[in-house]
């Protein structure tokens, strides 16, 4: 079966390397003749820590969705209308995460914090919500799908994505009494999932070698 998403998926790469390339802007160099010795470099890097929290979040998050935008599309083989539009909401969104990132740099560590936390993991809500739709509207017909994948495999996928959706919205709901805890439960759930997703890749390809046999 000939796989009609390369074009899909090289767009999409694109976007994902634009979105990690503008998180970058956020990282401000000092003052000119600001700094007179080391010690004043090193209290600006001090002062400037939730920028580089920030950063190193929004990078290391869209790199995981990239790494998953990959997987799914490998069991995508063809496209319709509705493909293509859950996957520009998702382009969408990504494209978007460099705004809040922004927010967070900058008033992460003030009175603002639970409102910019909030927006940051809504944001992620979001994406992870648009990650199911696109899911749920490839397997609508299974003739869209890798040749020869099961319904066991496709309910494996259906579940990654699920199970991460109420840990977004527990995030959300702790940014507003207690953000940093939300940022941690934030950064443990793509830990996992960083960890799990080669197991999870190589148990597919078992599904998928053991329904040609």
């Amino acid at each position: 079966m000939e796989k009609e998403t390369l074009r899909i998926e090289g767009f999409s790469d694109g976007v994902f390397a634009i979105a990690v390339t503008l998180l970058v802007l956020d990282l401000h160099f000092p003052e000119e003749n600001s700094i007179q010795n080391g010690n004043d470099l090193l209290v600006f890097l001090k002062n400037q820590w939730p920028a580089f929290l920030a950063f190193i979040l929004s990078f290391f998050s869209i790199f995981i969705m990239w790494v998953n935008h990959h997987k799914i599309f490998k069991q995508i083989y063809s496209r319709n209308s509705a493909i293509m539009f859950a996957n520009g909401l998702i382009l969408f969104l990504v494209s978007a995460v460099s705004y809040p990132t922004a927010l967070l740099a900058r008033y992460f560590d003030g009175e603002a914090s639970s409102v910019v936390v909030a927006l940051y993991t809504g944001i992620f809500v979001m994406i992870n919500l648009a990650y199911n739709l696109l899911w749920f509207l490839a397997t609508r017909n299974k003739k869209l799908l890798r040749p020869g994948i099961t319904d066991a495999a496709i309910k494996k996928i259906h579940n990654n994505y699920l199970y991460g959706l109420p840990i977004y919205v527990i995030a959300l709901i702790f940014s507003f009494w207690i953000p940093a805890v939300s940022l941690m439960i934030i950064l443990g759930l793509w830990i996992f999932w960083a960890l799990s997703s080669g197991k999870i890749e190589m148990g597919l390809d078992k599904h998928y070698s053991d329904s040609l046999k």
